[in-house]
């Protein structure tokens, strides 16, 4: 992508452009797929095109990976097969003994992997309030590598301050890493926050159709972590397939488009839900009330799509609401152009701290009014 360096491009832009140029063979405007494994070398025995193996390096993965770098403003970017298979590279990337403070608001999947995975291995955790600066603070020890942080989490969109984590765990000589998924770099920007690491599972906004698995990793610095991961990425494998990440790519030239939109509409349904006498609790960061809301305004450009609710009630209260549903689809994952309804407690399990009251939204494209209404008529 060129342009003039006169003015910073706007997000927007760089949506579009970043990564993408005409074929070179064809003129072809629009991205080729590239599904081969394996490349030409020249007589020399070199490789002019510069990829050698698809497991290594390919040119859907080197442009999604230029686009995500350039979107984030980090030195570089890595997409991986799953969000999951991004954070366990990260945590591959540590030493045993080395100890890692993880958030008690996190997808439930990240402290699975350090629970079951790593620490057997070596690797030592503490599970932590993160919005409570004091208790991060309380929680370093010597051989403290890595702060992980989650803002908003899932599913209960807890708010941890980026910047303040930041200071505590750089004090400490550690790293931090800020899994973005729900916000986006569109609507925020960690590592200009002050993160190392900026985690996504690309599975969710960037792709943003229900129609791809892939995750990623953005780094302020080529640094010697960064190395570290760069070696996982290729030498474990967990690299993202060419088509993914042609997916991924042409999704994010709609990202700032559909975040909007997302954003507008989970505004329109978190006031609903906040005001309806059938709801316990409404958690989302752009409701005045909620506990972060004042953490969130300072650090995010939009508070995003995701909304959860607590119904009057128990398990099956919430369940037949999400039952009664007719425009939400009661599915799991999130980000795309559909609503989805998911009563988060039942896929945790019994050992999962969400309440079991909770239904979690992911708040897509439709038209705000029918989405309020399909509530309405679905809580009664």
């Amino acid at each position: 992508m060129s342009h003039d360096t006169t003015h910073a491009l706007h997000l927007e832009t760089v949506a579009v452009h970043a990564g993408h140029a005409p074929d070179p063979t064809t003129g072809a405007v629009a991205e080729p797929l590239h599904l081969s494994t394996t490349f030409l070398r020249a007589p020399d025995g070199t490789y002019p095109s510069g990829y050698v193996y698809s497991r290594d390096r390919t040119p859907n993965r080197s442009a999604l990976e230029t686009a995500l770098a350039a979107l984030d403003g980090g030195a570089d970017a890595a997409a991986f097969s799953s969000g999951q298979a991004a954070v366990a590279a990260v945590l591959q990337s540590l030493a045993p003994g080395d100890h890692v403070i993880c958030p008690n608001a996190v997808y439930y999947g990240t402290k699975k992997l350090l629970a079951q995975v790593f620490a057997p291995w070596g690797l030592e955790y503490s599970i932590v309030d993160t919005t409570d600066l004091e208790a991060v603070r309380a929680a370093i020890r010597p051989r403290t590598t890595l702060v992980w942080v989650e803002t908003p989490s899932n599913p209960t969109l807890a708010i941890t301050d980026i910047a303040g984590c930041a200071a505590i765990a750089h004090a400490a000589g550690a790293r931090l890493a800020v899994d973005n998924t729900w916000a986006t770099a569109l609507g925020q920007r960690s590592l200009a926050l002050g993160a190392d690491l900026v985690m996504y599972s690309t599975t969710k906004y960037y792709g943003g159709h229900s129609d791809t698995l892939s995750g990623a990793l953005v780094t302020a610095r080529a640094d010697d972590l960064w190395e570290r991961i760069r070696l996982v990425q290729s030498s474990v494998g967990s690299v993202a397939a060419p088509f993914d990440c042609w997916l991924v790519h042409r999704g994010i030239a709609s990202l700032p488009c559909r975040l909007r939109q997302h954003t507008h509409n989970a505004e329109m349904v978190a006031a609903f839900l906040d005001s309806h006498a059938r709801v316990e609790a409404t958690h989302y960061p752009g409701l005045p009330a909620h506990p972060g809301h004042d953490v969130a305004a300072r650090q995010m450009q939009l508070f995003g799509g995701m909304v959860s609710f607590q119904v009057q009630g128990s398990a099956a209260d919430a369940l037949a609401v999400a039952g009664r549903l007719r425009i939400f689809t009661q599915a799991t994952s999130l980000g795309g152009v559909e609503s989805l309804v998911e009563h988060r407690k039942s896929v945790e399990g019994p050992e999962s701290p969400t309440p079991d009251n909770l239904l979690r939204l992911s708040v897509g494209l439709e038209h705000a009014t029918d989405l309020v209404e399909d509530l309405r008529q679905a809580l009664g």
